[in-house]
C-alpha cells in the first residue's frame, strides 16, 4: 500500500516583542502562516480528506483506490483541497462564484487543480451547482467523487484542534528562548509553562474556532484560557449571533476580510460562542488594514485582512477590556491563520481606501 504522505506541519510558537509592548503583556504568535498551503486550512482540510482516503482504501481491501475531490472555496480551504490532493496523487476540481478575483483563480489553477469553475454570483450558488451537477459529471470512470466542505464538519475541527494541542506542548520551551513577563507556577522547577489567558483567532465559518474550542475542552483549560473570536464590520456572523442569542444569516458580505465571507457560521461555532469563556469583538475593515501593514512591517509576514484582524485588537488598545485581571503578566497567543488572499499590489489599494 502507498504511504500518505501528512500536508500540514507542526508551525512555531514565538513571541512578539512589537505585539507585546503595543499590547501590554506577553504576546506570542503561533504561526500558521507557514503551513504547507499558507494557512491554518491545511490541518483541517488535510485531516479530512485523510479520514476519507482511509474508509475508502478499507471499503477497497487491495487500497487501489483513487478519489476525485471536490471544493467550493476559491480562498484558502481550496487552496489547502489541492495541495493535499497533490501529495495524495488525486485530482481536484473547485467550483467558485464569479465574484472570485482573478487572483486567486490564477493561484488554484498554479496550485495544480484540475478545473477551476467559475459558476453563480454567490457562494451558495457555486457550492450548489458543485453538489448537484459538478460532482455526478467530471470524475473519471475510476475515481470516487469526494466533496470537501470548507468548515462546517467534524473532521475539520479536529484536525484543526492539534494547534491548541501543540501551544500547549510547545509554551515552555518558547519561553526558554524570550524574556517573558509572568510568574511561573512555584511549585514547579525550571522552564515551566505559565498559563496561557486568552487565545484569540478570526471566525469566518467558524473551523478554526471551533477546533480550538474543542482542545481547549479536551485539555481542561475552560477555567484557564479565554478564546477570543475576532471578526470584521461586515462578515460578523458570529458576533451578531451571540448578541441575539439565535443563529443569524448575513444578508450580504459587507466587508474587504472576504475570507471571513460566511454568511452563517456553523451550528457549533455558533454553540461554543454562547460559552462564557468566549468572547466575540469586531473590529473595522480600516483597523484590519492598518494591521495588515504594520505587522508586515514590524513582523515581516504578510497576511490577509481575514488574519490581520488578531492583531489589530492588540494595535487598538482592546485587550484589556477582554481579559479579566488584564496586567504586563498576562499571556496571550494569537493563532496567524494567514492566507493567500493578499499581495503587496492589493494592500496598497486597501491603503488608499483610508481616510488618513
Amino acid at each position: 500500500m502507498v504511504e500518505i504522505k501528512q500536508p500540514w506541519i507542526e508551525t512555531p510558537l514565538v513571541r512578539s516583542a512589537n505585539l507585546s509592548k503595543a499590547a501590554g503583556c506577553n504576546v506570542f504568535l503561533k504561526l500558521e502562516n507557514t503551513q504547507p498551503s499558507g494557512s491554518f486550512k491545511s490541518r483541517g482540510i488535510s485531516y479530512y480528506m485523510l479520514s476519507k482516503l482511509a474508509a475508502l482504501r478499507e471499503q477497497h481491501n487491495d487500497g487501489a483506490v483513487t478519489a476525485h475531490f471536490y471544493s467550493s472555496s476559491g480562498a484558502n480551504a481550496g487552496l489547502a483541497c489541492i495541495f493535499a490532493a497533490n501529495m495524495f496523487g488525486c485530482r481536484t476540481t473547485i467550483v467558485t462564484p464569479l465574484s472570485t478575483s482573478a487572483f486567486l483563480v490564477a493561484k488554484l489553477k498554479q496550485a495544480g487543480a484540475a478545473q477551476v469553475i467559475q459558476h453563480g454570483n454567490k457562494w451558495q450558488e457555486a457550492e450548489d451547482y458543485l453538489r448537484d451537477t459538478v460532482m455526478a459529471t467530471t470524475a473519471a470512470a475510476d475515481e470516487i467523487p469526494i466533496y470537501v466542505p470548507p468548515f462546517d464538519a467534524a473532521e475539520l475541527w479536529q484536525g484543526n484542534s492539534r494547534i491548541m494541542h501543540e501551544i500547549v506542548g510547545q509554551m515552555s520551551e518558547s519561553i526558554r528562548h524570550y524574556p517573558v513577563n509572568t510568574v511561573l507556577p512555584p511549585e514547579t522547577s525550571g522552564y515551566h509553562a505559565p498559563a496561557i489567558d486568552a487565545v484569540l483567532c478570526s471566525v469566518g465559518g467558524g473551523s478554526l474556532f471551533c477546533g480550538l474550542m474543542q482542545a481547549i475542552d479536551e485539555l481542561q483549560l475552560r477555567d484557564v484560557t479565554q478564546v477570543i473570536a475576532v471578526e470584521a464590520e461586515g462578515v460578523d456572523s458570529l458576533a451578531r449571533s451571540v448578541a441575539k442569542r439565535e443563529r443569524i444569516t448575513l444578508s450580504r458580505i459587507g466587508s474587504l476580510a472576504t475570507s471571513l465571507g460566511a454568511r452563517r457560521v456553523a451550528q457549533r461555532a455558533f454553540e461554543y460562542g454562547l460559552e462564557k469563556h468566549v468572547k466575540t469583538v469586531v473590529l473595522s475593515d480600516a483597523e484590519a488594514i492598518r494591521a495588515c501593514r504594520r505587522f508586515a512591517d514590524e513582523e515581516h509576514y504578510l497576511v490577509e485582512l481575514a488574519c490581520a484582524v488578531c492583531p489589530a485588537v492588540c494595535y487598538t488598545g482592546k485587550l484589556p477590556a477582554l481579559i479579566p485581571g488584564f496586567n504586563e503578566n498576562t499571556v496571550v497567543v494569537i493563532v496567524v491563520c494567514g492566507g493567500s488572499n493578499i499581495s503587496f499590489e492589493m494592500l496598497e489599494k486597501f491603503l488608499a481606501t483610508l481616510d488618513d
